[in-house]
This record gives C-alpha cells, structure tokens and sequence, in this order.
C-alpha cells in the first residue's frame, strides 16, 4: 500500500463516516464521525509511512490527522515540526493523540514540555502539563513536585477545561506516586473541588483527585 494517495484515504475516511458517532464525538469537541476502531484498521493496513502522515495532517481534517498520528514515524518530526502541529491541534482527541502517540516517543519531549509548560496558550500549556505528568509518573528525578502543587493550588480551579484537566491529572499523578506529597495533593484536591461532580460511568474511577488517588493507591496496596 506504498502508492496509496491522500485522494484515496480521504474517499475511505469519508466512508465510514458515522453521524451517530460524530454526534458523540461532538459532545466532546472532537468535530470527526469516524468510528476510531475501524480507524486504527485502516491504519494498520497501511502501516507506517511518515510521507503520507505529513499530506494528512495538512488536508486539517480530524479524522485524517488521527490517522497520520497512527502511521506516522514520531522520532522523524522536527522540535519546530512538533511545535507547530500541536499549534494547530484544534480538537482534544487530536492533541492526546499527538502528545501520547508522538511527542512523548520522540527526542524533543523534554525540550517541548519545558516550553509548552509555560506557554501563554492554554491548549499548548495543557500539552506541556500532560507530558509532566508523565514525568512524574516515570522520570520524577529533577522535577520540582511541591512547586508543582503550588501551581496547581493557585492556578488549576481557574484554568480552562483542557489545561484543568491536565493540570488536575498532574495533581492526582503525585499523589497517587509520590506518597511524601500525598497528604497534600488530597488537601488541595478537596479543597478546590476540581471535577468533584464530574459524570463517571459505574467501574471508572472518578477523575475528582482525592477519589482518583485513594482508589489507585487502594490497587497498589492489593497487588
């Protein structure tokens, strides 16, 4: 499938377009009806062809961005290549998927955390948050974690959604890890209430910190 041209991923996308499935993706900002299971077959027919990952990004389609962060060769994207792709992440699933699917895979994450940490732009900040949360998860070594809950205590219940919710998956991922700030991490979650009500289908793990983190460090304690 080497050959296969945009023109030709574009007519498939736009067949499996799905009003019912855009419908729920639109709730949730992400503006493509594409079924994501049926996408990640197409991609996985494909396989990865970094050439055909840059000609869909560019066509600016949800859908079709989706797919080019399936087939695409992430060590192969420049620091200003990613920079500005996630500039242009229009929509909260596109953003995840560049974030976890490429940024974090490739040699500038740390480079581009430092600088979208602190970005002016809320949606390239919340980037930047979510690779810190990774951080703290894997590498913590070097990383300021009270001068993280300080950020998080001033700034998180203004923030708006995306940087809200990165910054709130910070907080409960220091708490969950790091059992020195735990306490504290608890206190500020109760505190400012972030997602206290927030809807969680039965079985999932309510994303409001202090019930995130119990119930996590529940799990570790039983394994």
């Amino acid at each position: 499938m080497a050959e296969t041209t945009v023109a030709e991923v574009m007519a498939e996308l736009a067949a499996l377009e799905d009003p019912r499935v855009r419908a729920v993706n639109e709730r949730h900002g992400d503006d493509h009806g594409v079924d994501l299971t049926k996408l990640r077959a197409v991609a996985k027919r494909l396989g990865t062809q970094q050439d055909l990952a840059r000609q869909l990004w560019g066509t600016e389609d949800t859908a079709a961005r989706l797919l080019a962060l399936l087939i695409c060769r992430p060590k192969a994207f420049e620091r200003d290549e990613l920079d500005a792709m996630v500039r242009e992440a229009r929509t909260p699933k596109v953003q995840d998927w560049l974030v976890n699917y490429v940024v974090k895979k490739s040699p500038h994450a740390e480079e581009l955390r430092v600088a979208w940490f602190a970005d002016r732009d809320p949606a390239v900040a919340s980037a930047g948050w979510a690779l810190t949360s990774d951080r703290v998860v894997k590498k913590p070594e070097g990383l300021d974690l009270a001068g993280l809950l300080d950020v998080v205590e001033v700034q998180m219940q203004a923030a708006p959604d995306r940087l809200q919710w990165a910054m709130n998956t910070c907080l409960a991922q220091i708490g969950i890890e790091h059992p020195e700030h735990r306490a504290r991490a608890v206190e500020i979650g109760e505190r400012l209430e972030v997602l206290k009500g927030y809807p969680t289908p039965p079985n999932c793990t309510s994303p409001f910190a202090p019930v995130w983190i119990a119930e996590m460090v529940r799990r570790q304690n039983a394994s």
